[in-house]
């Protein structure tokens, strides 16, 4: 029988989220928990990377409809989630990518058309390194990207991000920070905040705080410095891209902002962008119908 998240009893979680649990599996990678939904049926798979600091809990609104004619897999990277969440572990998105790798191995998918957000862009630029160097052991499809700062110098920090990245203020931060305190940066980030509930944004925190995972986060936003470190081979695995592309953006990010959509746009060949007007952040989550046609249309396409 497939193992199931271990952690607080099922009363410790919302309804939203025993639900999602219920519907996942942990599998061991390199000694390590990682929480995994795999669903669906079809020939094609769909690989959904999430970001920082939530989980592939993002993808709940979308799944069922990205679920009906696919096998649909998401993952939580190690620190996220119901994942584990080690102290000792670098959460280089070098290592990410390296689980990437595994768990899709040790499902069995040799080929799958990739959807990232936020920080899971920069994993997807990761794997199409390795794809150009002839490393990766499964073939990408067409890839999606979602809101994320692939251009480091570009982005615009919250003040959340800001105090994580400081060398003493951040295990601080990390350590007295509340769910109001997370409700309030989410809620500037939003393009359609009713679309979120209270609840919504306190699910997510009872994520991070899973495990003692709030701990983490100053280790695990040290992958932002990573994206200045390997810019050449991630954004030159990009400018070489001989994969179908979509850039698809909520245009009132305020820190994956715009123009780094246009930049992942001009750089990558035949990209397309399409742009939703009236979202933020989290597309997936303020307007999932309208994630789903986007989707939809450019993986019909042929």
């Amino acid at each position: 029988m497939p193992e199931k998240p271990a952690g607080p009893s099922p009363s410790a979680l919302s309804s939203d989220l025993q639900a999602w649990r219920a519907r996942g599996r942990l599998l061991t990678v390199r000694g390590m928990e990682v929480f995994c939904v795999d669903e669906g049926n079809g020939s094609d798979t769909l690989l959904l990377l999430h970001g920082f600091p939530t989980s592939s809990h993002d993808w709940s609104r979308v799944w069922d409809a990205f679920a009906a004619c696919r096998r649909v897999v998401a993952f939580d990277l190690p620190g996220f989630g119901f994942s584990a969440k080690p102290e000792s572990y670098s959460y280089s998105l070098l290592e990410q990518a390296d689980v990437v790798e595994l768990v899709l191995r040790e499902l069995g998918v040799a080929r799958a058309d990739v959807i990232a957000h936020d920080m899971g862009t920069s994993v997807a630029t990761e794997l199409l390194a390795r794809r150009e160097a002839g490393l990766l052991h499964f073939a990408i499809g067409r890839l999606v990207l979602m809101n994320g700062s692939v251009h480091a110098e570009l982005a615009r920090l919250t003040p959340a991000q800001k105090l994580l990245r400081r060398r003493w203020l951040g295990p601080l931060f990390a350590r007295i920070a509340s769910a109001a305190t997370y409700r309030l940066q989410l809620r500037r980030i939003l393009g359609r905040n009713e679309e979120l509930s209270d609840q919504d944004l306190a699910d997510q925190f009872a994520l991070i705080r899973h495990r003692d995972g709030h701990l983490r986060l100053p280790a695990i936003i040290g992958y932002y410095g990573e994206r200045t470190r390997f810019r050449e081979r991630w954004i030159g695995a990009l400018e070489r891209l001989d994969l179908p592309a979509l850039i698809l953006w909520g245009r009132l990010d305020p820190v994956a902002v715009p123009a780094i959509a246009e930049a992942l746009a001009a750089e990558a060949p035949g990209a397309q962008l399409v742009w939703m007007d009236n979202l933020g952040h989290y597309p997936q989550l303020e307007d999932p119908q309208r994630v789903v046609m986007e989707v939809e249309r450019f993986l019909a396409r042929r």
